[in-house]
């Protein structure tokens, strides 16, 4: 089922987080490498891919918050306490924020490099927001270097949490973002 229901997410909301955690991770990571490789002529291209990834995961993320707006989200378990209720509903907006802070800092230092990275995979230029200007570019990539990290931190709660589901209070709230399996 593409759509989600009231107990379990649909194939649209699973693929959409999966493709999103992967790519995410996986910038990050490769972020880091980017930033830790000694000064070469190639480091331009690489910033570049990181950046046409950035977009694309801005992008996925839209339409996954806009397919969250009109599709019900699954009640968690009857048993689950108010304050893990609230808990949840905030670090998964933290989440969407960071993502989307952590992006928009990250174009934001695109717009004030020069040249910038606005050359999409080869295929057409992304409208920058921000104009050329070497200290702006510093200052917005300390910014979206912290925020990876914050980002970063915001992830692991999230999986210490879907263990702690899945392990502990055995409560099928992981296998519902596995499967079609409706708890």
């Amino acid at each position: 089922m593409i759509r989600n229901t009231n107990t379990g997410w649909g194939s649209a909301a699973r693929w959409l987080h999966w493709i999103l955690a992967l790519a995410i991770i996986g910038t990050i990571g490769f972020g880091w490498w980017m930033n830790h490789i000694p000064a070469r002529p190639d480091r331009f291209f690489y910033r570049s891919i990181h950046a046409d990834i950035g977009y694309l995961i801005l992008l996925f993320t839209v339409l996954r918050l806009a397919w969250r707006v009109i599709n019900p989200t699954p009640a968690m378990p009857a048993e689950t306490s108010r304050w893990r209720k609230i808990a949840a509903h905030i670090s998964h907006g933290a989440l969407y924020l960071a993502v989307i802070l952590v992006i928009m800092l990250g174009w934001a230092h695109s717009g004030a490099h020069a040249p910038d990275y606005s050359d999409f995979f080869g295929l057409f230029h992304v409208p920058q927001f921000t104009s050329p200007d070497r200290e702006a570019a510093g200052a917005y990539e300390d910014r979206h270097i912290l925020f990876a990290y914050v980002l970063l931190a915001l992830i692991a709660v999230h999986v210490i949490a879907a263990l702690s589901h899945h392990f502990i209070r055995r409560d099928r709230v992981v296998a519902r973002m596995v499967t079609d399996e409706a708890g």
